[in-house]
């Protein structure tokens, strides 16, 4: 069910339509959508990804984004005590929704991006995890370090190469994980970022230097697997 409004978030929030009013309607043909047509992932299947009266495709980030939800949630449940738990899922879900957004049009919100900060000092406020101090710390030299690299590299190469959003997200990563956890993060999401290069040269798609390839999912990856291993 998280999933399900994750995956409604980050179809309409980018369009400037409210997730939190109006009826759930098919893209196609815009008819309001029986309960029954909206059971997560199940509705999907029996329904075949098509809806019943027009046959448009559902769009396939509803039962991606419920699916992975679904398991970050098993996870943690499975990995953690259950106040870690608890708080990693609402983390785990909130990257989520975040590495949507990123891919699909390169933004890391504010309105997401702080607030996971601020949760990432109240989760150590409460004594799950990291000590707060080091989550403090954390989060300056997570946006320090990443608003460094994106100067330095728009100095030497005369272009943007970092979004805004990207040190932002790297700060709410340390004040959620602490300062110590950092290195390895960032290890863990550039190497994430250089397989994907990888894959795409192997499929033989173009990649050249002005490639845009979105940070923020592989910084979420690194985060969602620094909390497991942190806070078991």
């Amino acid at each position: 069910m998280i999933g399900s409004h994750l995956a409604t978030i980050a179809l309409r929030w980018p369009a400037g339509r409210s997730s939190a009013t109006g009826r759930s309607q098919c893209d196609g043909c815009g008819r309001v959508l029986a309960a029954y047509e909206l059971v997560p992932l199940l509705s999907w299947l029996i329904l075949r990804g098509r809806c019943r009266r027009c046959g448009a495709r559902i769009d396939w980030r509803h039962p991606a984004v419920e699916a992975v939800a679904g398991a970050l949630a098993v996870a943690m449940a499975v990995a953690l005590p259950p106040g870690a738990a608890i708080a990693g899922m609402g983390l785990a879900w909130t990257l989520l929704l975040l590495t949507v957004l990123d891919l699909d049009h390169y933004w890391l919100p504010d309105r997401l991006t702080l607030p996971l900060l601020a949760a990432g000092l109240l989760v150590g406020a409460a004594g799950i995890g990291p000590v707060l101090m080091d989550r403090i710390i954390g989060a300056a030299v997570g946006w320090g370090v990443l608003a460094l690299v994106a100067l330095v590299y728009v100095r030497v190469r005369g272009r943007v190469g970092l979004g805004g959003g990207d040190p932002k997200l790297f700060a709410a990563a340390g004040a959620w994980l602490g300062w110590r956890m950092l290195p390895v993060t960032l290890l863990i999401a550039s190497a994430a970022g250089l397989a994907l290069v990888l894959a795409a040269v192997l499929v033989r798609r173009k990649v050249a230097a002005t490639t845009r390839v979105p940070f923020g999912p592989m910084i979420a990856f690194a985060t969602i697997i620094g909390w497991i291993w942190i806070a078991r």
